[in-house]
């Protein structure tokens, strides 16, 4: 069964309200642009209208938590350079949304969803929104997410921040929006921004894009800078684009891209990254490819296995070799291992320590800010319970804090566990044994309820192993259960971000897999 869209108080409002933006690829803004017919003052008046009438109001997603006061000067610049003869280039003009763990030195807060942070701000732009910039992008507000990137409780509701309150889904709303971009997945969605930036740990960028139907890539650990990030854990964050195509989230991944001396683990992507993506988007990219798929992810819904089955049969008839199963040798011992929490739980204390010591008073001139180490923020929590923690407490934080240094023998056994169960003995060894391209899976099943009483109840997942690898995975948008969006994932080798963009371009070109979201209230049954 498939929703009604005249069921939808909302779904006529929505293809109407900025309607030149609406379903609008980057491409084809800079083609209007580049005819006179729109400029980048316009896109940015255009996405305002719909975030204000469709996010702040309408369904009220609250995926974005602040909009940029400066996106509309910006906007007049750039049109100056246009008009001047300057194009730097894809980017020229397009508003992007940034996840609000991402720092931006301007008038908008960085703060990872939470209050404790609102007293402080940032002390340059990170690298990416540096980059960013510096390709002509407007950077157009902030994005709600799960607070502290979903690692404070075990029992948190995805898309919920103190500072955001509860980001919906835009296909149901009383579903889940995923975690932890699930704001930046959602905006992008909803044609509240060209494409968006989120964050990975594990799963945060892949999640929320399967659940509100669109295009995600989480890059391979140092392929884009983490400077200027709020951390979760340096052997696993990366920062990627939320994108409603594959050549979308293709044009803005090349912007993120290139070494960085304030990320070291960017030393490794010299020789590896690409400034433009954009010539890996072949359409016939599945011929002569060898997939492998990843079958014990399958057998948590039903109804997402016969679309991703479908996808294969797809894929086949494109031209490729399909490899089935394909399954990781170490996949039960990488679901089991107490070392991912281990790694997470230490790297956490640290990396959140070292950037708090880094923000400034908000105005520049008063006392230190409150928060600067971890141990400041579970208090400060504690001294704001009603508003911090109505729903679910921050147990994680308390266990990271209760860890010792990175040099304890428990963290550096932990973290060796993890590469070596997800990387030789695992990705590597199931794309090695018969020569793939790539493996493939579904992302999660069908969004579920929203849930702020019991916690998550997800269906599936396929990002660990990728996720303590550091390894690249993408999801492609690929059909609806219930008008609820499934994703198919591509998973492959580090810094394999050009195989994944060909094959997953091609089966898009072959699959009507996105429709755009109706803001259905909830599932009638």
């Amino acid at each position: 069964m498939t929703p009604d869209p005249s069921a939808s108080p909302w779904a006529a409002q929505a293809r109407t309200v900025g309607a030149a933006v609406y379903e609008a690829s980057i491409a084809s803004l800079q083609q209007m642009m580049t005819a006179g017919a729109l400029t980048a003052r316009d896109l940015v008046t255009a996405y305002t209208a719909r975030i204000q009438q469709m996010d702040a109001q309408g369904p009220r997603l609250r995926s974005v938590i602040e909009l940029n006061p400066d996106a509309l000067a910006i906007a007049a610049a750039l049109d100056a350079e246009r008009a001047a003869g300057t194009v730097r280039g894809p980017l020229h003009g397009i508003p992007i949304l940034v996840k609000d763990n991402i720092d931006t030195a301007d008038g908008m807060h960085t703060a990872a969803g939470s209050l404790a942070l609102l007293d402080s701000r940032p002390p340059r732009d990170a690298t990416v929104v540096q980059r960013l910039r510096a390709a002509g992008a407007i950077i157009l507000g902030k994005a709600n997410l799960s607070e502290w990137a979903f690692f404070r409780s075990e029992y948190g509701a995805c898309g919920w921040s103190g500072r955001g309150g509860q980001a919906r889904n835009p296909y149901v709303l009383d579903r889940s929006p995923g975690g932890s971009s699930a704001g930046s997945a959602a905006a992008v969605a909803a044609s509240f921004a060209a494409a968006a930036l989120g964050t990975e740990t594990n799963g945060s960028i892949v999640c929320p894009s399967s659940l509100c139907g669109v295009v995600g890539i989480k890059p391979t650990v140092g392929l884009t800078s983490r400077a200027g990030v709020i951390p979760i854990a340096h052997s696993q964050d990366t920062v990627g684009p939320h994108a409603r195509t594959v050549a979308d989230a293709a044009i803005l991944l090349g912007a993120l891209t290139g070494v960085d001396p304030a990320d070291p683990a960017t030393a490794a992507s010299a020789g590896q990254a690409h400034a433009d993506y954009t010539p890996f988007l072949e359409p016939a990219g599945l011929a002569g490819a060898r997939i492998g798929v990843a079958r014990r992810a399958f057998g948590h819904h039903p109804a997402t296995d016969h679309i991703i089955e479908s996808m294969l049969d797809v894929m086949r008839e494109a031209g490729a070799t399909i490899s089935d199963p394909a399954d990781l040798p170490t996949a039960e011992e990488i679901a089991a291992a107490p070392s991912k929490l281990t790694v997470l739980l230490y790297e956490f204390k640290a990396d959140l320590n070292a950037y708090l010591a880094t923000r400034l008073p908000r105005d520049g001139r008063g006392a230190a800010p409150q928060v600067r180490t971890l141990a400041d923020l579970i208090a400060f929590n504690r001294a704001h319970a009603a508003a911090e923690m109505p729903y679910f407490g921050q147990e994680l934080l308390e266990l990271a804090e209760a860890k010792g240094p990175l040099t304890d023998q428990d963290y550096q056994d932990a973290l060796a566990t993890n590469h070596r169960l997800s990387r030789a003995l695992g990705l590597d060894a199931a794309l090695d044994r018969d020569h793939l391209d790539a493996l493939v899976a579904p992302t999660y099943g069908p969004a579920w309820p929203i849930d702020v009483v019991n916690g998550e109840n997800p269906r599936g997942g396929s990002s660990t192993p990728a996720a303590l690898a550091g390894y690249p995975l993408l999801t492609l948008p690929v059909g609806q259960v219930h008008g609820l969006p499934v994703g198919l994932t591509f998973m492959g080798r580090a810094f394999s971000e050009p195989t994944l963009i060909r094959l997953a371009y091609a089966l898009e070109q072959r699959i009507a897999g996105r429709q755009p979201p109706i803001y259905m209230p909830t599932i009638p049954l």
